[in-house]
């Protein structure tokens, strides 16, 4: 029985290879006959997989969309991907109730030696704490939002912004991409008002209905959608994922006190106590302040932009230090 089952398992994972396959190429693939290979298609019909018969010279066979969730079956990997992921999914969204009790459902139907294995693993999902005006993402808005990206529909929504008096405008946008970052929804949509890119957050947005007509997709600066959005919250217009400054300096501290603090800055080790820096911000203020947390003497490298941020800066601080000023 189990070696049957295991069988099953094997021609379902060909059948989901999305393509063609003749019964003879499944028997090779598989090691058994042809007649086991139709018996064994008839057993995973019964169980309701639709798999459909594909006629020519040497027949064969395709696994279609059906009208109902027939039995999952997933082999030791694919099941362990899928409680990482379950584990993982969803946070700041409303679903996540529903992958707990989908995690739940596929631990309760494993084998006791795949259960072991996937008890093992323990994952915590941390939201990252926000300004105090996220709320939580509805799966229908996602669900929405997703249909209209994939059927190249015109959107209407009123956006609510994070602080000042409400907006009263409504956006018209054709929505090109739903993107994930940093324990966040945004929508990425070329502005027709603005007529320039936007990206909205997905939890201030309330859809109006119905959707617009169905337009163009239009190419994103930079060619990729990664590189846009990292782009766009680094300050630049999205055509390069680069910050908009970089410098570099030498620390007087070790490198491995150093790299743990850079991000995506490089750390270059010159000695026991000694290390060059290469790090980017925003802006090249900010680029100073970052590099200025470091409590050692800063040997500036370049370029001169950063120079002059440090002693703008310097300037600032010690204003600050003075305390307030009396007034006359």
């Amino acid at each position: 029985m189990h070696k049957t089952s295991s069988r099953l398992l094997a021609l379902l994972s060909l059948l989901q290879t999305h393509r063609d396959w003749s019964g003879d190429d499944l028997a090779g693939r598989l090691g058994i006959t042809s007649r086991t290979v139709r018996r064994d298609i008839d057993r995973l019909r019964e169980l309701d997989y639709p798999i459909t018969t594909v006629k020519g010279p040497a027949g064969g066979y395709r696994l279609e969309a059906g009208t109902r969730l027939p039995p999952l079956l997933f082999d030791d990997d694919q099941a362990i991907a899928l409680v990482v992921a379950l584990q993982t999914a969803a946070a700041g969204t409303t679903v996540a109730e529903d992958a707990s009790r989908a995690l739940a459902t596929l631990r309760q139907v494993m084998p006791p030696r795949l259960r072991h294995r996937v008890d093992l693993v323990r994952i915590t999902a941390v939201e990252a704490p926000a300004a105090g005006d996220t709320a939580p993402v509805d799966a229908q808005v996602l669900m929405d939002l997703s249909r209209a990206v994939h059927a190249h529909e015109e959107l209407r929504f009123d956006y609510v912004p994070g602080s000042g008096p409400p907006v009263d405008e409504v956006r018209r946008v054709q929505p090109h991409h739903l993107v994930a970052w940093r324990h966040r929804w945004y929508l990425v949509a070329w502005d027709l008002h603005r007529e320039d890119w936007r990206t909205f957050r997905v939890d201030r947005i309330r859809l109006r209905t119905p959707t617009g007509p169905r337009f163009v997709p239009r190419e994103l600066p930079g060619g990729d959608v990664s590189t846009f959005v990292v782009g766009r919250f680094r300050g630049t217009d999205g055509s390069t994922s680069d910050w908009p400054c970089r410098g570099e300096v030498i620390l007087n501290l070790p490198a491995a006190d150093v790299a743990p603090f850079t991000q995506d800055g490089t750390v270059e080790e010159l000695g026991p106590h000694r290390c060059r820096l290469t790090l980017g911000s925003w802006s090249w203020t900010g680029l100073a302040a970052a590099i200025g947390r470091f409590d050692t003497a800063i040997e500036v490298i370049g370029p001169p932009q950063l120079a002059t941020a440090f002693s703008d800066l310097a300037t600032r601080y010690a204003d600050a230090a003075r305390g307030p000023r009396q007034m006359p």
